[in-house]
């Protein structure tokens, strides 16, 4: 399970690019992480849809998105090309980083989000209760633009 402000536990997954993504080869980017159930599905789609809407604000915070989700990647390809999403979908098949991370349930991947710093620090992780939830961009804005507001000494102890 991840822990705030704690070193994001590395992975590698398969990319809709055919390139494998391994996270700790990102040190130096702000990532988010985006944990969705399935590409096509309605949610997932109106949630992917409004980020790609809202990459501009992302990358004006220096923040890369990454999405996440059990499907493969012919299914991630044509998934990324219907929609013209410019960021990466990554393949999570067996759901093996879904359960490192927390966002295994018993139907499959649970919807969730994690902002990893450039030293690989997760600085915000939600996990949605329920999969009809989703944050929504200009939640997460605000939460990125909070955090870039505080101190960047950390407390000991």
């Amino acid at each position: 399970m991840v822990q705030l402000n704690e070193l994001a536990p590395d992975f590698c997954l398969p990319g809709d690019d055919g390139v494998d993504f391994r996270l700790s080869d990102h040190r130096g980017e702000r990532l988010l992480l985006v944990f969705y159930p399935g590409d096509g599905t309605p949610v997932c789609t109106a949630q992917l849809c409004e980020y790609r809407d809202g990459i501009e604000a992302f990358s004006d915070l220096g923040v890369r998105l990454i999405g996440i989700s059990p499907d493969g990647e012919d299914s991630h390809r044509r998934f990324r090309e219907k929609h013209q999403f410019s960021f990466e979908l990554l393949s999570d098949e067996k759901l093996e980083v879904a359960r490192q991370w927390g966002c295994k349930g018993p139907f499959g991947m649970k919807r969730a989000v994690f902002l990893i710093d450039e030293q690989g620090r997760v600085r915000y992780a939600h996990v949605e209760a329920l999969a009809l939830f989703r944050r929504r961009t200009k939640e997460l804005l605000e939460v990125i633009s909070a955090l870039d507001e505080e101190p960047t000494g950390e407390a000991s102890g």
